[in-house]
């Protein structure tokens, strides 16, 4: 039962606060992503970090590129796996913080595919997520995994589907960290920082727990 409590308790943190992270990256509205949509101090630092730098909006480079690419199947999953939980999950927790990461993930999706588009990339294929292939992208499930959490039901599932989701998010924070390293689109980084402002709260919050 406690085991239980702290995961849920680490997969909040972890999870929620970084879905928390994402709708505050997605919600511009366009993929100027200039913070304008208003979320308390973050209007204000985006607002001006916007102004700051009106010329590398539009740039973007190979890891920006990358960035895109790999987030997009990598929050698809985070849908897969949470389209499971309503009728496999116990906790009444665990359903609601797969509902919201599910809300978290689609208008993020949108925003790197416009980015992608407007790039004149691919934007990676819908329904063609081969999972035998995702072992070296960061924090992706491989076709085992998922067929497991498929076949599992009420604690078991609540257990397996908040350990492989802390998993993901903590992929996903790996991914934000080389974007904000290596990328140039300054929105992409700002979604990327985000990403990273929330895990590390998130821990805080856990140590604290």
């Amino acid at each position: 039962m406690n085991r239980t409590r702290s995961l849920v308790r680490r997969t909040a943190v972890v999870a929620a606060s970084g879905a928390a992270a994402l709708v505050l990256a997605a919600c511009g509205g366009s993929g100027d992503d200039t913070g304008s949509a208003g979320h308390g101090g973050h209007q204000a630092a985006d607002s001006a970090s916007a102004a700051s730098a009106p010329a590398s909006q539009g740039r973007h480079n190979t890891a920006d590129v990358t960035f895109a690419k790999g987030m997009i199947p990598h929050h698809r999953q985070a849908v897969e796996m949470a389209d499971l939980a309503p009728d496999r999950a116990q906790s009444a927790e665990v359903k609601k913080l797969a509902a919201d990461i599910e809300k978290a993930q689609a208008p993020e999706i949108e925003k790197l595919s416009g980015w992608l588009t407007s790039w004149g990339e691919a934007v990676p294929a819908e329904g063609a997520m081969d999972h035998s292939l995702h072992g070296g992208m960061e924090g992706m499930m491989s076709a085992e995994e998922m067929t497991a959490l498929e076949n599992a039901s009420g604690k078991a599932f609540d257990t397996a589907f908040m350990e492989m989701m802390i998993k993901h998010h903590e992929g996903a924070v790996e991914m934000a960290k080389t974007e904000q390293a290596d990328g140039a689109h300054t929105p992409a980084r700002k979604m990327a920082a985000h990403r990273i402002r929330a895990r590390r709260g998130g821990a805080g919050r856990a140590g604290g727990a």
